[in-house]
């Protein structure tokens, strides 16, 4: 099983970044995903869940400037984010879940500079 996160980087307040999460070794339609994020010292924290049949939770904090977002053809999740604040820096990971076991990405790095 491997997620593979991609799309992170460096981007001023107020900009956009789309991350990518690529699935393989897994159904992918029949599993829920989701993003979550972390930064030094903290736990990490759910950003985003997309279920498989398409339903969708988001965190306080990114409610109106994130979409989550999938493509069950390329086997891939999304996290759109847009007018992002510096507060949103952090290392981002995808997450494939079943009721009993789950599978973490690598993570990448978003960086907001203000």
């Amino acid at each position: 099983v491997q997620l593979q996160a991609s799309g992170g980087g460096l981007v001023q307040a107020g900009g956009s970044l789309r991350l990518s999460c690529a699935a393989s070794g897994i159904i992918f339609r029949i599993h829920d995903m989701g993003w979550y994020r972390q930064v030094p010292g903290k736990q990490r924290e759910l950003v985003a869940t997309i279920s498989s049949g398409g339903s969708t939770k988001y965190t306080d904090s990114v409610k109106g400037r994130f979409t989550i977002s999938r493509d069950n053809a390329k086997n891939t999740v999304y996290l759109q984010m847009n007018s992002l604040k510096s507060e949103d820096t952090a290392v981002y990971y995808c997450k494939a879940g079943l009721v009993s076991y789950e599978y973490w990405g690598q993570g990448t790095q978003v960086t907001v500079s203000s």
